[in-house]
């Protein structure tokens, strides 16, 4: 066989393997609502063990354990039995990166089904996400606040693996005032604080969003305050804005929108520092590659390149003045005033 029938062969292997690829996330999910990796954690199992404990058929728990364990994910032993890998245990309900309810959320209907619609957002050029749920992301989850309380736990687990990178990274001012624009429930917040301790916070979201923070703390106390309402119309008045995987959210002109709420508010001296992916130019894989389309399905979102980025700041009179990587997959883009 020559080598461009290897090629070939290859090729082919390569186009059934990703046209099967959504597999892998219903394995992961089956993991995760099975609890498994909790399971796993005295030790390995057979799957007939894990099957007893979950209720489960163990020929099928044994077959998606053993796919898993194709990509790392759990590790099928010599014996039979399976046991737990790195990316594994942090699918453990007491992991200290939890993981578990990411990969709920990722999984979800919520991000299942619009992407089965990809072909109608790329041909429309919007997401298919009313079509599906009858209602834009934002507006589907604050009328359902149980599927809203996953999707935010969710998302502010997320945000946890990324906060050291961010805070140990960026130099924070001395004495100023930080305002966390669509901050969730203020983890990032609260590590910005308990690594500068000169530095005073506030938590800006959805009131139903930030009713249930986390910074009311000894050590915070009288360093930080919270005010609700919508960064499309008016953010309170501060130093330096962090927005964190927000901008990616939204279309070009949404995010004009909330660069200029914050340009009109912004103390004198201060800066806009965007926390998101930036995409690098060339065919390498790259996260924020991957995470573009899930934008697009769901938010009509973007994961932008700094060039787009910069754009977005000069139609909000704000200028690029540095771009900063993290230990994570996430930048510091930091902006000042035109």
């Amino acid at each position: 066989m020559n080598q461009k029938q290897n090629d070939i062969g290859a090729a082919v292997r390569q186009v059934l393997g990703d046209s099967l690829a959504y597999l892998y996330p219903a394995a992961m999910r089956t993991a995760v609502t099975l609890g498994i990796a909790d399971q796993l954690a005295d030790g390995p199992k057979t799957a007939d063990e894990l099957a007893a404990k979950s209720g489960a058929s163990a020929d099928h728990l044994r077959r998606t354990l053993r796919f898993l364990a194709t990509r790392g994910m759990f590790h099928e032993e010599e014996d039979g039995t399976f046991g737990l890998t790195v990316s594994a245990g942090l699918l453990k309900s007491d992991s200290p990166l939890p993981m578990a309810s990411i990969v709920n959320l990722l999984t979800d209907e919520l991000y299942w089904l619009p992407a089965g619609k990809l072909d109608d957002t790329v041909r429309n050029g919007t997401t298919a996400f009313p079509d599906i749920f009858g209602a834009p992301l934002f507006d589907y989850l604050a009328e359902r606040p149980e599927r809203g309380e996953v999707f935010h736990t969710a998302l502010d687990e997320l945000s946890a693996t990324e906060h050291g990178g961010i805070v140990t990274t960026y130099p924070f001012p001395e004495s100023c005032t930080v305002a966390d624009i669509g901050g969730g429930k203020g983890g990032l917040l609260r590590e910005v604080l308990t690594k500068n301790p000169t530095v005073n916070g506030i938590l800006f979201d959805h009131e139903s969003v930030v009713a249930d923070h986390g910074l009311d703390t000894p050590d915070l106390k009288g360093r930080w305050e919270i005010e609700a309402g919508s960064f499309f119309e008016k953010v309170p008045t501060a130093d330096v804005y962090l927005l964190k995987r927000i901008l990616h959210d939204w279309n070009d002109a949404d995010c004009v929108r909330i660069l200029r709420s914050c340009r009109d508010s912004m103390a004198e001296g201060g800066k806009v520092v965007v926390v998101d992916t930036v995409v690098p130019s060339g065919n390498d894989p790259h996260p924020s590659k991957l995470s573009d389309l899930a934008m697009m399905i769901v938010f009509d979102g973007k994961e932008r390149s700094e060039a787009e980025l910069e754009a977005l700041f000069a139609e909000a009179d704000l200028k690029l003045a540095r771009v900063i990587p993290t230990s994570g997959s996430v930048s510091i883009v930091e902006a000042i005033a035109a």
